[in-house]
């Protein structure tokens, strides 16, 4: 018997007394209809809810290029046609209209075509509304009219390398079709790439994957983004030189609002997390003030004992320099070799595997490359064997194999060499959704504080919204808060990648002196917090370690004898 899992499930869902389902189902409203979910009495438990708010701006914000912009322009002003023409036109009037509120022209080729200024702009959407001269077109119209015609699903591209075919009943329809303008358009596409090289692409995606990608469906998220309230969202307006790159994005600053309509219709939200800290749930139930809302909060421990774990802030290295990994003082050589120093004492001690996150991957290839000149690559080398994180997610699985077995061959052989030391990246590949149980990752090491740019222009809209329409907490503007919840959530879920059962154990190293900051100390989580020594110089906090290891490998001798 074949059948399809996808819809035998739908089938089984008003049967179903637990259904399992991703965010983005049940999260976004459309999806959520699409694929009759109904929440109307219903008990809602939302998992790993420390990505909650994160997830529900990425849903409802959209954005567009200038490429995309002209590539639709062309293909629907030859394609659509007849009874539902007042609203196909409107369309192509908002599209030639985005394209020159970026100060394009949609009958050129965007990427030959010159911008008279480069730079970002944030609009409120009535401003962009009236800069763009479509505040006279409903958009809630043409957004119902896309929903019910399914136009989005009728013309699908095919994407590889800019490939594209249409779809078709027949293979005599797609000769026939009149899209000289377009295949100019993707034939000038793919003579740049066959010039300059492979085109950038998304490390998350497989290479020579073909995609499937609706033409349209990223114009439909846009123009729904522009029927939001518009003190709840921004578009932000990105010129880069030529029409091609540049973008509109609508930038959804309050996802509470969308949130809301989950918490009318369930009987009960569950917002659970292992790391929920810094982000408590009440962030985004704060701003809904529903008279029948009756927020619980709940905070428990972990299941490993208290001699399972040892953090350590560490504010000073071997040589009493002081860590702090600010952007001004984290290139300096003394800083990068002070850090080498560290990892190579603790190489000593450590049984097993080493993951030491860095802030970003450019400074974990600076550290590298100066590492290696200053020959500390090869003191590591001679206890760890190496391994750095992959860019390319499909080189992942690879490296962790390569690591876990390099680990266990260590183990069996009880030679000089006592493991492995993985460079990983916070907010890369393997700082979270990847288990570094036992031998894995017997020690974390986080070097500096992953704060975010902010200088972003989106981040500064993101404080400014949060400076006015929230109360400050302790004394501190909700905006700052953000850029340390921020960092600080981005620090506890690689963290927390080493200690996954019971009777797992390991240490957590902070090097960076900012750490101990009471404002900081606090976002920990409680079962680390609890847990974790201040230590001004290297000598206690290294003799520390060593007495936890030395105390954990007499435990586990003991337990097999």
């Amino acid at each position: 018997m074949k059948a399809c899992p996808y819809y035998g499930s739908r089938y089984a869902v008003p049967a179903a007394q637990l259904v399992v389902l991703p965010y983005q189902m049940l999260l976004h409203e459309a999806t959520r209809n699409a694929s009759g979910i109904k929440l109307k009495d219903q008990v809602v438990i939302i998992d790993e809810a420390h990505n909650l708010i994160d997830t529900i701006t990425g849903l409802y914000s959209a954005q567009v290029s200038g490429s995309q912009l002209s590539q639709y322009m062309e293909r629907y002003r030859k394609r659509l046609k007849a009874k539902n023409l007042m609203y196909v036109k409107q369309i192509l009037f908002l599209l030639e209209k985005f394209v020159a509120v970026l100060g394009g022209n949609v009958s050129q080729n965007p990427n030959t075509q010159h911008l008279p200024e480069a730079g970002v702009q944030l609009k409120s959407i009535n401003d962009f509304l009236f800069q763009c001269q479509i505040d006279n077109i409903n958009l809630f119209k043409v957004q119902r009219y896309c929903e019910r015609s399914l136009i989005s699903r009728k013309v699908l591209f095919v994407g590889s390398a800019f490939h594209v075919a249409w779809c078709s009943p027949t293979p005599l329809f797609l000769r026939d079709l009149k899209m000289a303008g377009l295949q100019n358009f993707l034939d000038t596409l793919n003579k740049r790439q066959g010039k300059e090289g492979t085109p950038p692409s998304s490390t998350d995606a497989d290479d020579g994957q073909p995609k499937m990608a609706s033409p349209l469906m990223h114009i439909e998220g846009f123009l729904a983004a522009l029927t939001n309230a518009n003190q709840d969202g921004r578009v932000i307006l990105t010129r880069q030189g030529t029409l091609g790159p540049s973008s509109l994005k609508f930038l959804l600053l309050n996802p509470a609002v969308h949130f809301a309509k989950v918490l009318k219709e369930c009987r009960a939200v569950i917002i659970a997390g292992g790391t929920m800290q810094p982000v408590r749930p009440d962030t985004v139930v704060q701003p809904l003030r529903f008279s029948s809302l009756l927020p619980f909060f709940l905070l428990s421990g972990h299941v490993i004992p208290p001699e399972n774990i040892l953090s350590v802030i560490l504010c000073c290295g071997p040589s009493n320099q002081q860590l702090e990994f600010t952007y001004e003082k984290r290139g300096l050589p003394q800083m990068m070799e002070e850090t080498g120093r560290i990892l190579c004492n603790l190489s000593n001690i450590v049984p097993g595997g080493m993951v030491c996150f860095f802030p970003s991957y450019e400074y974990e290839k600076q550290v590298y490359m100066h590492w290696e000149k200053a020959g500390l690559l090869t003191q590591l080398a001679a206890k760890k064997k190496i391994f750095q994180e992959p860019k390319r997610a499909n080189q992942v699985e690879q490296v962790l194999a390569e690591y876990a077995k390099c680990i266990k061959r260590c183990k069996q052989a009880e030679g000089p060499m006592t493991g492995a030391l993985l460079f990983s990246v916070v907010g890369g590949k393997m700082s979270e959704g990847i288990n570094f149980s036992d031998d894995l990752g017997r020690c974390v090491v986080m070097v500096g504080m992953p704060y975010p740019n902010i200088k972003s222009p989106e981040l500064q809209e993101k404080m400014a919204y949060l400076d006015k329409t929230m109360l400050k907490t302790a004394g501190q503007a909700p905006g700052r808060t953000l850029i340390e919840n921020l960092c600080m959530k981005a620090v506890n879920q690689s963290i927390g990648r080493a200690i996954r059962h019971q009777k797992d154990f390991a240490s957590i190293v902070l090097l960076d002196h900012r750490y101990s900051r009471p404002a900081v100390f606090n976002k920990l989580p409680q079962w680390i917090k609890s847990r974790t020594q201040v230590k001004n110089n290297f000598g206690p906090a290294f003799a520390a370690l060593r007495k936890f290891y030395w105390d954990k490998r007499s435990t586990c001798e003991a337990t097999s004898s």
